[in-house]
């Protein structure tokens, strides 16, 4: 089945202007001012008037087999579910374990990876969790990479939290050089998802670590870089060498503490920082807990994926920030970083994950790898 897209604002995510866009298989067969339904072939035809075509998001950062667990037992998450990742125009998802590295598995997340897949959309995902010495399918972070397709780098490395092992400036070197050689071997981005917690000085290691070797600023990705005002002001100037990541599922839960994603990418901007730099994530089926000075837990609650789509909203409705720009934080951006070259892009070529939004931002339809999964 084909489908042809028609008299839609396409947005890949520069604005292309009202383009028609024929898909084929899983890929964009075709993107022209005006198209016709090929000769013959049983063509699915939508008049997209008054609507805009964008990429499906990209969510890499997303506790795909459930996360938490600070609370005991019973405060487990559970694992992501097809229904969260439409509800926010997500078609692609990258899966990490995080506090838990313990009781779940690497191997779980992998296998969740793949019916991910089997059910149609896109996932990869990170070996590794919080602690170090990290969990690994081999044994070896290098081994990991190089080998499962499925397996784009490692983490999520907690540093400057009370949760994490305390990982010196050499444990971390040689994580990041273990990541970047296999990157290299394996032709995959290698990069090093870091959570970042609410220690003072909180980039100290990573900036020790450059510092004191050949790895570049651009090996990380550091998370939760809204999570408060103290690391976001560090975000700042940390965000004009390297990567930074806005997590938009925390903001309401903290809205006292966290600041919000919309608001944290109009001031990165302004700041200066470039923006191909800034990624929002969900941190999706992860926990967000509260805990009280004495590291007590006082409550918890769960990321979820459609947070983005409600932030790049507000970026564009309420901060004013072009929509190309908002766009690129969920699309072009993470595909870049994470060498997902199929992803992140409206282009002759690409893979057909494509979101229908009017001018309210509501989905009217969503396309995983050239099926319509809702609309």
């Amino acid at each position: 089945m084909l489908t042809l897209l028609k008299n839609a604002q396409v947005y890949g995510p520069d604005h292309f202007g009202k383009k028609d866009i024929l898909t084929g298989g899983h890929i964009i067969l075709a993107i022209n001012d005006h198209l016709e339904p090929p000769a013959g072939a049983d063509v699915n035809v939508i008049d997209c008037k008054g609507l805009r075509i964008v990429p499906g998001f990209i969510d890499s950062h997303v506790h795909i087999t459930g996360g938490g667990g600070e609370g005991g037992p019973a405060s487990r998450m559970p694992e992501l579910q097809l229904n969260m990742m439409f509800e926010g125009g997500v078609t692609t998802v990258i899966g990490c374990l995080g506090t838990d590295g313990i009781t779940r598995t690497v191997e779980s997340v992998l296998m969740k990876v793949k019916s991910l897949r089997a059910l149609g959309v896109s996932a990869w995902m990170y070996t590794g969790a919080y602690q170090v010495p990290t969990p690994t399918i081999t044994g070896d972070i290098g081994k990991d990479i190089a080998l499962f397709e499925e397996i784009i780098g490692v983490g999520e490395i907690a540093i400057s939290d009370h949760r994490s092992s305390v990982p010196s400036v050499a444990e971390l070197a040689r994580i990041t050089a273990q990541a970047r050689v296999a990157g290299m071997i394996g032709g995959k981005a290698g990069i090093v998802n870091v959570h970042m917690g609410d220690a003072k000085d909180p980039f100290r290691p990573l900036h020790e670590v450059v510092a004191s070797t050949e790895m570049g600023y651009r090996q990380f990705v550091p998370t939760h870089c809204n999570r408060n005002p103290y690391i976001f002001e560090d975000s700042r100037e940390y965000g004009k060498k390297g990567y930074v990541d806005i997590t938009t599922s925390s903001y309401p839960y903290d809205k006292d503490v966290e600041i919000k994603p919309s608001v944290a990418l109009k001031q990165l901007l302004e700041a200066g920082v470039p923006d191909d730099h800034i990624t929002f994530t969900s941190d999706g089926c992860g926990s967000l807990p509260s805990f009280d000075a004495e590291g007590r837990l006082i409550k918890i609650d769960m990321g979820l994926p459609s947070s983005i789509l409600r932030e790049i909203k507000e970026s564009v409705m309420e901060d004013k920030i072009p929509l190309e720009t908002a766009l690129k934080v969920a699309t072009s951006n993470p595909a870049d970083i994470l060498k997902l070259k199929r992803k992140g892009h409206i282009r002759e070529g690409g893979d057909a994950d494509l979101l229908l939004v009017d001018d309210g931002f509501n989905i009217i339809y969503l396309m995983a790898m050239g099926n319509i999964v809702q609309g």
